[in-house]
């Protein structure tokens, strides 16, 4: 038992000894300014060690399963070879479908595949030579040991920089930096000395290392039995658990007004992983602000409203009655107009989206709102700003919500999500089933009704083929449809099946992909035109989000211009839109097409509007752009704001004096959005 317990008890002191150092220095850093009493004093540093506690408890799990599976009887046969054999096993399959990884960032894709591979090293040596056994697991003790002294350390340090720049311990910035973008690489190169830092970091971690670990040889002559170790396993379990009641109950404590007591007395990992969870950045504590009353203002006369109000509702009224179209969107992964043969490409990836390009209204000019396709459906969803952090499609509390699904189920329409994959991905199902959708995705097919599958979901042919068998059915019903379809074919791993194009599938099959999904529209609107319901429907084909070539911390206008198309034959006729529009107005126009009359709270607008005003919205996890009158102005966190002159090619170059009036509208539209938000004023009453 003591053997287990003693690891445990040297990381426990070491973390919280090293997280009172690093509580201390945060409290005296210049950028930690306003009063402190007695009592703010002694919360910090008491509920700060609590919280400290609690998680290198936590932290120790990882260790505390290396330490309880030491044994020796693992390795008789046949238990050795079979245990072996699923250990490399599930390395192949890590390294041959390390781009479900990738989609994290690649650091979290190379940790993974790094740590099974060494523990197929590990076991592999371990069974094939028992004589150095118990060398080679004092070895990984101390390797493992140095890896969690390594982390406390560098996780010290990381907390200093990051508080030094933003006043507050870890949050979505730090996930964002950290998990979903590479710049962590490249801004850290340039701002710290990350080489001389990173030798003396771990110099430091060896020397400790050395003397924690050097009189704990004998650990590995032998081991407890089975009944100390189930012991042990109860002891433990017990203590995760009280770790977790007593990190909810010190959370609950953070009730000063001062900000800076609440975040000292927490924990740094422990707000990393809530900000992970959470996936939100705090609008008010991080970006740019205006007097909440102006900015409303702004926003209200920007879009048209005739008194000043808080919560942007609008009243939509048309003269002509409401026309009832069945509608279909098709919101398309992976797509850029640089595939179309309308913005250069000369590789006719995409000839079915070009005759309906030519066939149907097509927005030359559009833009979408973010860099992952989950933000473009909450853009052709709820038709607002994107926020900082994750779309609200991955946050709580989102169900309910004023959105383009609720105004066309409220006029009796049978309203769908179809989506090839898992619904659980991205949480889309919660948040399409908690605005009124029936969420038809890959659990929904039949196995007759699959042909080609792959890790994102059945390929296009398949969805689109269910899509019509729904549709036909809610014809016969009599009641006019919305079906919203998200395409996965051109996602991560590009595979689709064969002999369908002339160009392969695979993992560097970007191109290919785009060809097959093209091919699977034109293939689905042909086989619509032989179904009743095809000429009293409305096709929309936009793409999901930006497909980007640059480091995905900036904003690039010409990354975000996607393709976007409104197809009805004999309804709308063929034009070519070269208004700037944001993704946000492209179901408002529609709706304007359909002469709707409705009480809106979207921010998007009918591009065919008198009052519209051309602007588009477009972010990254931490930016916030707004394009307006080629000035491209960027909200970042620490209240920046940058403005940039937007060549016709898409050329930046910085602004050295802004104007005003356009930052002024930028905050406002993003401020009064995050307020809307925040105070759940985006629900349906």
């Amino acid at each position: 038992m003591k053997k287990l317990f003693i690891p445990l008890a040297k990381i426990l002191g070491f973390y919280i000894f090293i997280g009172l150092i690093i509580r201390t220095v945060l409290f005296f850093l210049p950028i930690t300014n306003g009063f402190f009493s007695l009592l703010d004093c002694v919360k910090i540093f008491s509920i700060g060690i609590v919280n400290d506690f609690c998680i290198s408890i936590l932290i120790f799990s990882l260790f505390w399963l290396y330490l309880i599976f030491l044994s020796n009887s693992k390795y008789k046969s046949p238990w050795g070879y079979i245990i072996l054999g699923l250990l490399v096993t599930a390395w192949l399959f890590l390294f041959f479908f390390r781009p479900v990884f990738d989609e994290y960032g690649k650091i979290v894709s190379i940790l993974v595949l790094t740590l099974a591979g060494l523990k197929v090293v590990s076991f592999s040596s371990l069974l094939f030579f028992p004589m150095i056994r118990k060398k080679w697991r004092y070895f990984m003790y101390c390797s493992i040991f140095f890896i969690y002294i390594s982390l406390i350390i560098y996780n010290a340090v990381g907390e200093f920089l990051f508080w030094n720049e933003f006043g507050t311990r870890y949050n979505f910035i730090a996930v964002d930096s950290l998990i979903y973008t590479d710049g962590i690489k490249g801004n850290g190169l340039d701002s710290y000395p990350i080489v001389p830092m990173v030798s003396i970091l771990t110099l430091i971690s060896l020397v400790i290392t050395i003397f924690f670990v050097k009189k704990d040889k004998n650990k590995f002559e032998e081991f407890p039995n089975f009944k100390i170790k189930l012991a042990n396993a109860f002891i433990y379990i017990g203590m995760i658990v009280g770790a977790f009641f007593l990190l909810k109950f010190t959370q609950e404590q953070e009730t000063s007004d001062n900000d800076f007591v609440n975040e000292l007395q927490a924990n740094g990992l422990y707000r990393f992983y809530n900000a992970y969870n959470q996936g939100s950045l705090s609008y008010d504590k991080l970006y740019a602000k205006l007097p909440e009353e102006k900015a409303f203002s702004i926003v209200n006369k920007q879009y048209g409203n005739p008194e000043q109000k808080e919560n942007n509702v609008k009243i939509i009224k048309d003269s002509i009655p409401e026309i009832r179209k069945n509608v279909v969107v098709i919101t398309m992964e992976g797509m850029n107009s640089n595939f179309m043969k309308y913005f250069g490409n000369a590789s006719n990836l995409t000839p079915n989206l070009n005759k309906l390009a030519e066939e149907g209204m097509f927005f030359t000019n559009f833009y979408s709102v973010g860099d992952q396709t989950v933000k473009g459906l909450e853009a052709l969803t709820l038709c607002i700003p994107p926020s900082p952090g994750r779309s609200l499609i991955r946050r709580e509390n989102n169900t309910n919500l004023f959105s383009t699904g609720y105004l066309f189920k409220k006029r009796g329409y049978t309203v769908q999500f179809l989506y090839g994959g898992y619904g659980s991905f991205n949480n889309m199902e919660t948040f399409f089933e908690g605005n009124g959708y029936q969420v038809i995705d890959r659990g929904s097919f039949s196995q007759e009704e699959i042909t080609f599958t792959n890790t994102s979901g059945v390929c296009d042919e398949d969805l689109f083929n269910k899509a019509i068998k729904n549709f036909d059915a809610d014809y016969k019903k009599g009641n006019p449809f919305f079906g919203h379809i998200m395409t996965v074919s051109n996602h991560r791993p590009f595979t689709f099946p064969k002999r369908k194009i002339a160009l392969s599938s695979g993992k560097n099959s970007h191109a290919g992909s785009i060809k097959y999904t093209d091919y699977a529209i034109g293939k689905f609107i042909k086989e619509a035109q032989k179904h009743s319901w095809f000429s009293n429907t409305v096709f929309v084909f936009v793409a999901g989000c930006r497909t980007s070539t640059s480091e995905t911390t900036e904003i690039h206008p010409n990354e975000y211009h996607i393709p976007a198309i409104i197809y009805a034959p004999g309804f709308i006729q063929p034009e070519k839109v070269t208004v700037l529009t944001s993704q946000i107005d492209l179901m408002p126009t529609l709706l304007g097409k359909l002469h709707f009359s409705y009480t809106s709270h979207f921010y998007g607008q009918d591009v065919f509007n008198s009052n519209y005003q051309p602007r588009v919205f477009m972010s990254t996890y931490q930016k916030l752009g707004y394009l307006k009158d080629n000035t491209l102005t960027v909200l970042s966190p620490n209240q920046k704001t940058d403005q940039f002159t937007v060549g016709v090619k898409g050329q930046m170059n910085k602004n050295d004096k802004k104007n005003k009036t356009l930052s002024e509208e930028a905050i406002a539209n993003y401020q009064t959005a995050s307020y809307l938000i925040k105070n759940n004023l985006l629900k349906i009453k």
